[in-house]
């Protein structure tokens, strides 16, 4: 059963991913804070507009429409925190990996090459980014609003906080912004990103986080019986229990951690060219199409996210697609029956594992979704934990954020397009950098050796770069290699924020945190 949570002390953005509640437009822009009592001026200002987890459909007030226009977050670096004047015995008591930043953890991260430091946006140049600013809307005029009610209250402030410029546009363009939105087909938004992969499936589920329990299965922990039940709350909220019954490291005063917690952002530039480019070309000797191999790579099918262990081939794909296509049809009659099955098969997209794909022949061992959530596959013996999945479930990401740019043609990698890729979660350390150094980076515990990530990794297009299509090994046929892999992503920029909870910024605002 969920421990109840303080959903109105805990800002909307760690519980709700916003871009599956209507919010398909996003604004993100960064601060800098040039004296103490002008930011907390600003963010007392700022606080009524923040936009907390608390349920839509239970409004106090009645008169008041379910969603808002747009919502609003605000998180802060290490920087921006001294800058806002927080005792030094707090400022000592975060994790040292925040302390440093995003930067000068480059090498674990694999932010190397064209993804080293030096090559990010000029934002990113420096020490000055202070804090992040997000903006969802349900349109993007309601972003256009809220934006301009923002700079308002900096205006107030006469000079005390500024606007980070510095973001790389279309045509080579320096904005004060970073603007998102999910790719738009038909007129309508999509869960797609650039390469066409559906994307955003499946983030975890911790208790207390106020979601629909009937969308539990797959995406808590696993137990013995094959059951789910949700994480615990503090592997994504500071001032809770974990998954190891500890509290989770936190500075100081209890109250500034607590329903706080820490965000990653990255904007992850794709090479939209150079991913078709060879997709194509491995796929004139691929035994399949050039869907299968994409999904290959992926681990789930491009077009609707269906993950291979549920298809694992063309043949095995056409016919989910028929039995889809008429479950639909005739849940789109009336007949409840179809209702039900329909949505029995589309919980089998997330409440999957892969017990009976040991050797990787339906989904590849080293497929991107099988790194990020390994979903039990690394107890090689039976039996050796309290539950199968404990290995991955200390290491959970709660990913946020929405695509980018792709208003040109994305026939060139010049050009200004990718993900801009957030994830929470109460340990940088222990969560989001474990994954991205020895799941993405690394496969010494998939048994690939040195072997990246296909879509992610920090390929250089080196011969030894690749990545492996498994087979069964009754088949008789060999593996397919694909060598030579590229760089697909490259990293444009980011750093490690803190997002208090309403109760600490206010705190932050008046100036009167005390760790004594």
């Amino acid at each position: 059963m969920n421990r109840p949570l303080d959903l109105y002390d805990i800002q909307g953005n760690i519980c709700k991913g916003y871009g599956r509640f209507g919010f398909p437009k996003a604004r993100y822009f960064f601060l800098e804070f040039h004296d103490y009592a002008g930011g907390r001026n600003f963010l007392q200002q700022l606080i009524p507009l923040i936009t907390t987890a608390e349920p839509w459909s239970e409004k106090k007030h009645p008169d008041q429409s379910d969603k808002p226009a747009a919502t609003t977050n605000i998180a802060f670096t290490y920087h921006g925190l001294c800058a806002l004047g927080l005792p030094r015995r707090s400022l000592d008591g975060f994790p040292q990996e925040f302390k440093m930043g995003m930067k000068p953890r480059a090498a674990i991260l694999g932010d190397n090459g064209p993804s080293s430091p030096q090559h990010w946006d000029p934002v990113w140049q420096g020490d000055t980014v202070h804090a992040w600013v997000s903006i969802n809307g349900q349109t993007q005029e309601a972003v256009e609003q809220r934006f301009a009610q923002i700079e308002e209250l900096m205006q107030n402030v006469q000079g005390s906080v500024s606007i980070r410029p510095g973001h790389k546009g279309p045509n080579g363009s320096l904005l004060p912004y970073q603007d998102a939105s999910a790719v738009f087909e038909n007129g309508k938004a999509t869960p797609k990103e650039h390469f066409g992969f559906v994307d955003g499936i499946g983030n975890p589920y911790f208790e207390g986080c106020g979601h629909d329990p009937e969308r539990l299965p797959g995406r808590g922990k696993l137990n013995r019986d094959g059951k789910w039940e949700p994480l615990a709350t503090g592997e994504f909220i500071l001032g809770h229990i974990d998954e190891a019954k500890e509290y989770p490291l936190a500075p100081e005063p209890h109250l500034l951690a607590r329903n706080g917690t820490y965000m990653v952002y990255r904007k992850l530039h794709e090479n939209v060219k150079t991913f078709n480019d060879y997709v194509e070309n491995m796929a004139k000797d691929f035994d399949g199409s050039r869907e299968l191999l994409m999904a290959k790579f992926s681990g789930r099918w491009p077009d609707n996210g269906a993950p291979l262990v549920l298809a694992p081939d063309d043949k095995a794909k056409a016919e989910l697609d028929r039995k889809m296509a008429e479950l639909q049809k005739k849940a789109a009659e009336g007949d409840a029956c179809a209702v039900g099955q329909l949505k029995a098969l589309e919980e089998q997209w997330i409440n999957f594992t892969y017990n009976d794909d040991k050797h990787g022949a339906k989904c590849p061992i080293g497929a991107h979704i099988r790194r990020t959530n390994t979903r039990g596959s690394l107890e090689t013996e039976k039996g050796a934990f309290d539950r199968p999945g404990a290995l991955v479930d200390r290491r959970r990401l709660m990913r946020r954020g929405l695509p980018y740019g792709g208003h040109d043609e994305l026939t060139n990698d010049n050009s200004e397009q990718g993900i801009i890729f957030m994830c929470i979660s109460a340990s940088l350390e222990r969560q989001f950098e474990f994954v991205q150094q020895q799941w993405v980076n690394y496969s010494n515990d998939f048994h690939l050796g040195n072997d990246r990530d296909v879509l992610i990794g920090a390929n250089n297009g080196k011969l030894t770069d690749k990545h492996i299509v498994q087979v069964n090994p009754k088949d008789g046929k060999a593996p397919f290699f694909c060598t030579s892999l590229p760089r697909m992503v490259e990293t444009r920029g980011g750093d490690y924020f803190f997002i208090p909870s309403i109760t600490a910024l206010d705190m932050i605002a008046q100036g009167i945190i005390d760790p004594t």
